[in-house]
């Protein structure tokens, strides 16, 4: 009996070790592409193809964008021992050769499913079918797993996520795992060791704040999914990040809204996942996306989300730590007017409790550097006089200045 109990100790230890997520992905927020912003259900091999093309063409692998994932309706049916297929239709050269070809272009592939019965589509979801599906998109050469919650009934969130880590572990492939339940059961509380990055919140959509009401759920302006993640920077870091959903830069925003929206998840070291016509975007909507200055701030090795410091009128001011004693600064206006901006440094005090950082700009003096106009604005020893524009921002990068 004894030999029994330590022979199952055993197995259930090497079960427990063997499931732990890839801790050498996701480091900084990930960043990448996804098809269902756009497309929705209209995806086929050819446009993926076609956007991996352009990803590459357009600059965006360049800047730091590696994974192409195709979101949901790209699946088929079950074959005869349970293992899912691609839709034939839409797919006809499989998902393997489409993986391949992404990975041609230096690029990382992604793949979507659901831990209920269906995806939100209506497509075969993976519950119960959990180990075969990872099988699976291992043997296709998958980089990333978004993993939904549609359909789940009275499913355990953390068993449901943690059973399909226990699977993408048993393959052996380094998979990305970003789970996506919405934020319903707070999972910032208990998926630091199960996924990369999980869902904070609802759907996003194209607006700059407001509430698509669906019926029986709702999606949600880029302000509203800002301000949901209000009180939850200290469960985000290197390896496990809040999810604030896809961007929607370029998809039916001003470019002032745009701008606004990716600083934001910058500063928020929010995954960089975009969900807009690359292929077809403005030269406006690329340059956002790719402003190298804006993505060192949201790629910065600490990984420490920012916050909102303080607000007068409709303008909030941001702060983000960054490596090497240096902030982040945004200023937000959140209305749609102009703003005069009289900021005075040297009586601002910032002290931020989680990251153990403050400043005190009367005694520390530093060097402005407007992100977005790639401009050198003096230093914080003068009042910032500026205005910012309806729906913009002025981001500044600071670093201290050596006496």
């Amino acid at each position: 009996m004894k030999k029994v109990f330590l022979v199952l100790m055993i197995v259930m230890f090497w079960f427990k070790v063997s499931a732990q997520k890839d801790p050498t992905l996701a480091l900084t927020p990930p960043m990448g592409w996804n098809s269902w912003n756009i497309y929705a259900c209209d995806i086929n091999e050819q446009l993926v193809r076609e956007v991996a093309d352009a990803m590459v063409k357009r600059g965006l692998k360049d800047a730091g964008y590696e994974y192409v994932v195709i979101d949901d309706c790209w699946h088929g049916e079950r074959d005869s021992l349970g293992f899912i297929t691609a839709d034939p239709v839409k797919f006809p050269s499989g998902i393997k050769a489409l993986a391949d070809y992404v990975h041609s272009l230096g690029l990382k592939f992604g793949i979507y499913s659901d831990a209920g019965w269906t995806t939100c589509g209506g497509r075969p979801g993976s519950r119960g079918y959990e180990f075969q599906d990872a099988m699976k998109y291992a043997e296709w050469g998958v980089d990333y797993l978004k993993y939904d919650w549609c359909a789940t009934d009275n499913l355990s969130a953390h068993g449901a996520y943690e059973t399909m880590l226990h699977a993408l572990a048993k393959t052996g492939r380094p998979i990305l795992f970003s789970m996506c339940e919405w934020g319903q059961n707070k999972p910032w509380e208990w998926a630091k060791d199960i996924g990369h990055m999980w869902r904070t919140t609802g759907d996003i959509y194209d607006n700059f704040y407001g509430e698509w009401n669906h019926g029986t759920w709702s999606s949600w302006g880029i302000l509203n999914i800002l301000d949901m993640q209000d009180g939850l920077r200290e469960f985000a870091g290197p390896g496990h990040w809040n999810d604030p959903d896809m961007m929607e830069v370029g998809n039916d925003l001003t470019v002032n809204e745009s701008r606004a929206h990716f600083s934001m998840w910058c500063m928020i070291a929010a995954p960089l996942i975009a969900g807009t016509d690359i292929q077809h975007a403005t030269n406006a909507t690329i340059e956002i996306l790719t402003n190298a200055e804006a993505i060192a701030i949201n790629q910065d090795k600490l990984g420490i989300q920012g916050f909102k410091h303080s607000k007068t009128d409709s303008v909030e001011v941001w702060y983000k730590p960054l490596a090497n004693e240096e902030w982040a600064v945004c200023f937000l206006n959140r209305d749609s007017i102009s703003k005069t901006i009289d900021y005075n440094w040297v009586e601002t005090l910032v002290v931020d409790d989680f990251s153990n950082r403050k400043t005190n700009f009367a005694k520390t003096a530093y060097s402005l550097r407007d992100v977005w106009t790639h401009t050198d604005l003096g230093n914080t020893k003068k009042p910032l006089k500026t205005k910012v524009p309806g729906h913009d921002v002025l981001m500044l990068h600071l670093k201290p200045i050596k006496e």
